[in-house]
């Protein structure tokens, strides 16, 4: 059972815990560490012999093209993550494809490959954006990995389907949802991020090992590179449960990643698509 593996290109300014305390426009007098962090993934991801998705976003695409073109050069998939972080559900339809159509112009002249994937900032297509996947059908993505079947307080659509589905009837759009787990009744997230560097290693391999077997199904997996970077810059004027997610146990994801790479097998989301394209014939 092949799982997705993937990875949100963004740099530590530009999540959304500090969207309320950095300005956009501050971004580029802040240190960058996007570069060097990705440059990290990408010898991690060559230690533990296995090949991902880089969701990028187009203003980190925009001024570093050669990291995308070493992420293409490795045998990875690229795909958007957006333009700048900004949340679908904050964007009406039109907002939502102009900014579509300036990462996937900023990322296609980076990487010199063909973006057919997308992933929302912060999982944030849910029952607010009724109108996002049809306007990913029209502007010809292959799939979205968007939606977090969860109740989260920053995002989350609880209602959807667990695993890859079409969510329009007359497209053959993907939709393939980050992994969570049922247990006596709770449905918790299991896809990475947060989520596990926070929680022990063993739930995460567990939670991977029981997607694929009980229910046989690919889990799909996510971090970002400022996550394998414990010498980031601390926002100290951040709320403290913002800082406390955002910091916590940033010393040993690298390692914690690379058991979970080397127990279960991972490559890109566009080969776990076509597999499950085929599986929804």
């Amino acid at each position: 059972m092949l799982n997705a593996l993937s990875v949100d290109v963004e740099d530590w300014f530009q999540v959304g815990a500090f969207e309320k305390v950095i300005a956009r426009d501050a971004w580029d007098t802040l240190p960058h560490r996007v570069e060097r962090n990705s440059d990290a993934v990408l010898a991690l991801f060559d230690r533990a012999g296995v090949k991902g998705t880089f969701f990028t976003l187009g203003w980190v695409a925009e001024r570093y093209p050669a990291l995308v073109r070493r992420i293409v050069d490795a045998g990875h998939e690229i795909a958007s993550h957006g333009w700048d972080h900004q949340r679908v559900f904050t964007m009406n339809a039109d907002a939502f494809r102009a900014d579509l159509r300036r990462a996937r112009s900023a990322i296609e002249d980076a990487g010199g490959q063909a973006v057919t994937g997308y992933r929302a900032p912060s999982f944030s297509i849910d029952k607010r954006t009724p109108w996002a996947h049809e306007v990913l059908a029209e502007d010809g993505y292959a799939y979205s990995s968007s939606v977090a079947p969860i109740r989260h307080d920053h995002y989350g659509w609880p209602e959807a389907p667990r695993f890859a589905h079409r969510p329009l009837a007359n497209s053959d759009l993907i939709e393939l949802p980050v992994t969570t787990v049922e247990l006596a009744g709770k449905r918790m997230a299991a896809g990475g991020g947060g989520f596990f560097r926070l929680l022990p290693y063993r739930f995460s391999s567990w939670a991977v090992g029981r997607v694929n077997g009980r229910e046989a199904r690919p889990a799909v997996f996510y971090f970002h590179p400022w996550e394998i970077d414990p010498g980031q810059p601390r926002v100290e004027r951040a709320p403290v449960k913002s800082r406390l997610r955002h910091y916590s146990n940033l010393s040993g994801m690298e390692g914690k990643l690379l058991k979970l790479l080397r127990s279960h097998p991972w490559g890109r989301t566009d080969a776990v698509v076509a597999s499950e394209r085929a599986r929804l014939q």
